[in-house]
């Protein structure tokens, strides 16, 4: 195996074959840093909870799975976190769907009143429910480095109309089809970023979807426009980041301290309980 890329929370290598195989750490991320404090068994989540979705989205897009087998010579570590996937060639932007209004999408709201370019009502608070889900793509960055919001016309500037609109129409649908999913399980996706690569022409969905980590779970029977809302997600990390309990100012262009162990069991617990929630699947009895 020849090591071939580190991201914030997966190692890719690539197969004598050809195929990729990705290895999901358990690492997190925030505020564009990656923590030095890792959250057990999270890898395993997402690579779990990603597999599961990739089937009940397989008639909206085809997605980049090969195997679950572990390769011969990969570390026993490695199964359960571990993929066999298509290589893609991966289009350029990080592909937002929102149904609701939270984080930067709030934040661009308040200062234009609108997300990527997109008019929204007046009087929209935190955690309000968007009329129709939107597209608000962003540019995929590297690690350190922060997305910036695109609008649709300079996505069309950046890959083309034609994939543009497939962009926009496979993200949209695969927000819908989660969300509504997720909902009869009395989870909401507030929103969701997916990453889409193409294969022979056609686009195919990669790395993963619908986790707590490219996603926004909260509890339905909890939401209430105007606060913060509770998670099932990466938000509680953000949160004890941003709190006076961490001491930390995501401005000061300093590395964030360490999560205390009370977080880290917290965030492992949101992880479990989000793979449990959706999937209907105890994680103790999970396929790893």
């Amino acid at each position: 195996m020849k090591h071939v890329h580190s991201g914030k929370v997966r190692d890719l290598y690539e197969l004598p074959g050809g195929e990729l195989l990705i290895v999901a750490r358990d690492t997190i991320s925030a505020y564009d840093y990656v923590l030095d404090t890792p959250i057990p068994e999270k890898g395993a989540v997402l690579t779990q909870l990603s597999l599961w979705w990739f089937e009940q989205l397989a008639d909206v897009v085809p997605n980049h799975v090969i195997s679950t087998d572990l390769p011969e010579g990969a570390p026993a570590e490695w199964a359960g976190r571990s993929v066999v996937v298509k290589k893609l060639e991966m289009v350029p932007v990080e592909c937002v769907a929102r149904g609701y209004l939270v984080g930067s999408g709030l934040k661009d709201y308040r200062a234009t009143g609108g997300v990527c370019g997109i008019a929204l009502p007046a009087g929209l608070e935190d955690g309000s429910r968007l009329a129709e889900p939107i597209f608000t793509p962003t540019t995929k960055a590297d690690v350190g480095d922060h997305d910036l919001p695109m609008t649709y016309a300079e996505v069309e500037g950046s890959v083309g109309g034609e994939l543009a609109a497939k962009l926009r129409d496979i993200t949209l649908e695969v927000y819908r089809r989660g969300a509504e999913l997720a909902l009869d399980r009395g989870v909401i996706v507030a929103d969701t970023k997916i990453e889409l690569g193409l294969l022979d022409g056609e686009l195919v969905l990669g790395d993963e979807v619908l986790t707590p980590d490219s996603s926004r779970f909260w509890p339905a029977d909890q939401w209430q426009p105007g606060r913060s809302q509770p998670s099932f997600d990466k938000q509680f990390v953000r949160d004890w980041l941003t709190s006076p309990a961490s001491g930390w100012d995501p401005a000061s262009g300093e590395a964030p301290p360490s999560l205390p162990a009370d977080v880290v069991e917290q965030t492992q617990a949101k992880y479990i309980e989000a793979y449990e929630r959706l999937t209907g699947r105890k994680w103790g009895q999970a396929s790893r």
